[in-house]
């Protein structure tokens, strides 16, 4: 099976990290596919995204990182996927990803939709809290991957 796992990793935090290491060893393959919104302003480019994913994975088997505009149903018909892999940390985002994942099923009812529930340690991440720590000069390093600590640091201070 292969799964797609979206979003706009702006930036990739560990929790992020630890759905597609998982995924990875439930799914012959993981497309992490990532983002691109026109209608918002990422605190890292497209680019620079695909390239922290890419040095974090090194060494994951079966995981590849492209990009993506318009619908999540798109793309994983495009890249021949066979579910849509997402993650929840609490009852907030079930209820945010349970929406996504009927409005994707109404658009394409051969692409089913899984959950991972994120590690109980990594449930307070997300990519605004990390951007947040980042900008008043917190440490990172124990939410991200060191390379987007590195990045995260250059551009907040």
């Amino acid at each position: 099976m292969k799964a797609l796992y979206p979003g706009s990793f702006d930036p990739l935090t560990f929790g992020h990290l630890d759905l597609i290491k998982r995924g990875a060893n439930l799914f012959d393959e993981v497309v992490v596919a990532v983002l691109t919104n026109p209608a918002k302003a990422p605190t890292f480019d497209l680019d620079t995204r695909i390239t922290q994913i890419t040095k974090a994975i090194e060494g994951l088997k079966g995981v590849s990182v492209i990009s993506f505009e318009g619908l999540t149903v798109d793309c994983a018909r495009a890249n021949n996927t066979d579910l849509i892999l997402r993650g929840l940390r609490a009852m907030s985002d079930f209820e945010y990803e349970l929406q996504i994942a009927h409005t994707n099923r109404s658009l394409d009812t051969q692409i089913e939709s899984v959950f991972l529930v994120t590690e109980a340690h990594h449930s307070f991440l997300s990519s605004s809290v990390v951007k947040e720590v980042a900008r008043f000069g917190g440490e990172t390093s124990h939410m991200v991957p060191e390379g987007v600590a590195l990045d995260l640091r250059r551009l907040f201070n």
